[in-house]
This record gives structure tokens, C-alpha cells and sequence, in this order.
């Protein structure tokens, strides 16, 4: 009987998501400066009958236990691939949280992936499995890679970045989740309504922050607050309007910068060390704005095989 393999995957955070306008196909052309955090989840693959996934874990319950689940679909298109049945049974210990902007699905989708690989012993190269994550979804490259990356095109177009430093996070978990289609329509409902338009001809093309990039590089935490940005944050706080509640009660408690987490509805928090951060998840708890409150720091490594 092959021995499971299990897989860690962290979170991210986008220290910078610039959006740029529709396109034709539907999508918007990004640059997205994703940085992983220390919140992980954990897949085990191992051989089964058939094509299986259970999870565990916090909101364990909202995640898709069919095909429609990321790591599904990534044993399937790697045993497409290499001539093979996807007869894994795939179980996901959730501890990032659920349709957050987190990024939890797609660190699922490239954990099964790398665990997948391992099990069968497919021997698939790097840029291979980059090439089925970019398939997947435009976040799953990221979850493999880990560390600092800038991404452009829909944001699966990686380039690693040098990362001078730790940096210190907390999370606000809010009730529910919001649909990231919904977030992007949102956004381009904004523009349209605020009269500079919302097409590719309408919207400068996205780009990376120097001064972003530089504190990343120098590890500096002031720095790096001065600059993030995000420009999906007005839709989110549109759709959810509690959210700037949130981001209020960890800026008045002291954090150096607050953003809503990617598409939200997590708010993401950073400070200057862990005293700090626990001096503002605290003020998060009392404030009563969300569900739930995580401490952590970046960057942290991507897809890593714990067993195999």
C-alpha cells in the first residue's frame, strides 16, 4: 500500500492589487503583489477506489466536497496528463479561512497537486505543474510558489521577489463570504459610475509599486504600510459595509496600515511586531466587527511536502 503524502500550503495576503480595466474575455489584467502568511492548510492524498475528498477544520462545512473543489480538479488534470485515473482519496485540514480572499482554494488546488505528483511518482516538472495551476485559477500559481511574487496577466504570471524581512499581520475573519466575480463587477460598476470608465481603454495598466517593492526588499514595515493598496477595496466595502467598521477598529487600535484581503471579505491588518499584533487583535475581539481573529507573519514558504 503507498504511504499518503501530505502537503502544507500557506495563505496570502495582497500587499498590492492594481486592477486594470475589463477586457474583452471578461477578465482584468492585474498586478498583484501576493505575499504568503503563516496560516496553512494541510492535504493528504492517498490511493482510494475512487475520486473522494473529505475536509475538516474551521467552515469545513462550506467547502465544496465534489468536482467543483480545486484540489479535485488538480488530481484530475495532472492524472489526465500523465495517462492515469485520479483514484485519490483527498482530505483538506482547513485552517485558512473559507471564501475570505485568502486564497484558501487555490492553496488547496496546488497542495493536492504537489501531493498528487508525489503519490504517483509522476516526476512533473516545476514549470509543468505551474502550468496546470494557471489552468486552475489565477491565485493557484502563488499557492505553490510561496515567499513574495508579483503577478500580472490575470495574475498566474509570477515573479519572485526578495523579501528583506518578517512581517507582522493580523486578520479579521467576517461572517460569510464574498464572490470574487461579484467583487470584480462591483469594481467596474464603481468606475463606470464615477465617469472614467471601466474598459482596457479606460483604465491605465495596472502596475507594481517601486516604493512597494523597495520596502518588501529592505523589510520595512512603515514603509510597506505607506504603499499597499488595493483597488478592489471599494467594491468589497460597497457590497459589504461593515467591513470599514473593521478596518476602523484595527487603524484605531494602532495598526500601521488596513486593507480588505484581495477580493475580502477578510481585512487584513499590519503592524509593526507581535506585541503589537496582539494589542490590535484584541481591539479586533472587543470590537465585535467579525468572527473571528488570526495573528500571524510573512513571508512563509509555499507548497511543501510534510510526508511522503
Amino acid at each position: 500500500m503507498t504511504a499518503p503524502v501530505t502537503v502544507r500550503v500557506p495563505a496570502k495576503v495582497n500587499v498590492q492589487l492594481a486592477v486594470g480595466g475589463l477586457r474583452p474575455d471578461g477578465f482584468h489584467d492585474l498586478a498583484n503583489v501576493f505575499l504568503a502568511v503563516g496560516l496553512y492548510d494541510e492535504v493528504t492524498v492517498a490511493p482510494a477506489e475512487e475520486l473522494r475528498i473529505t475536509c475538516s477544520g474551521p467552515d469545513a462545512a462550506q467547502v465544496p466536497l465534489d468536482r467543483t473543489n480545486l484540489a479535485a480538479r488538480a488530481a484530475l488534470a495532472l492524472a489526465e496528463r500523465h495517462g492515469r485515473d485520479a483514484n485519490v482519496h483527498i482530505h483538506i485540514a482547513k485552517d485558512i479561512p473559507v471564501a475570505g480572499g485568502m486564497a484558501g482554494g487555490s492553496a488547496d488546488g496546488a497542495g493536492a497537486l504537489v501531493a498528487c505528483d508525489a503519490l504517483w511518482g509522476t516526476g512533473a516538472s516545476r514549470e509543468e505543474l505551474l502550468e496546470i495551476c494557471a489552468e486552475l485559477g489565477s491565485d493557484v500559481p502563488f499557492s505553490l510558489v510561496g515567499g513574495a511574487a508579483l503577478g500580472r496577466g490575470r495574475g498566474e504570471l509570477l515573479t519572485p521577489l526578495d523579501v528583506g524581512g518578517t512581517f507582522h499581520w493580523v486578520f479579521a475573519v467576517a461572517d460569510g463570504g464574498l464572490s470574487t466575480p461579484a467583487v470584480y463587477a462591483e469594481c467596474d460598476r464603481l468606475r463606470e459610475a464615477s465617469g472614467t470608465g471601466a474598459s482596457v481603454t479606460d483604465v491605465p495598466e495596472p502596475e507594481a509599486s517601486a516604493a512597494l517593492l523597495d520596502a518588501l526588499r529592505t523589510g520595512d514595515a512603515a514603509a510597506l504600510a505607506a504603499a499597499v493598496a488595493n483597488d478592489l477595496q471599494a467594491a468589497a466595502v460597497s457590497l459589504r459595509p461593515s467591513l470599514a467598521a473593521t478596518l476602523a477598529a484595527g487603524t484605531d487600535a494602532g495598526a500601521l496600515a488596513a486593507l480588505v484581503s484581495g477580493s475580502g471579505p477578510t481585512t487584513a491588518f499590519l503592524v509593526a511586531g507581535e506585541a503589537e499584533a496582539e494589542k490590535v487583535a484584541d481591539a479586533l475581539r472587543a470590537s465585535g466587527t467579525c468572527r473571528a481573529v488570526r495573528v500571524t507573519s510573512g513571508p512563509a514558504a509555499g507548497a511543501t511536502v510534510l510526508t511522503a
